[in-house]
């Protein structure tokens, strides 16, 4: 998996933080990161599809 490296302001680090570890939302903050990126990612799919904006869907893509 290929790694990136990102600046985050420190008060939403602070704010992601307490929702990762033992017996919390996340294990560590990429998986924070990954499903950050996927609910938006399909947050932005909903809004282009309510306005036509979506591109047909080709073998293998999503």
């Amino acid at each position: 998996m290929p790694k990136v490296t990102v600046e985050i302001p420190q008060e939403l680090l602070d704010d992601m933080e307490e929702h990762v570890g033992d017996d919390k939302k996340f294990v560590n903050r990429s998986d924070a990161i990954r499903t950050s990126i996927r609910k938006t990612l399909d947050i932005m799919d909903d809004i282009d599809a309510r306005h036509g904006r979506m591109k047909s869907e080709g073998p293998g893509e999503k």
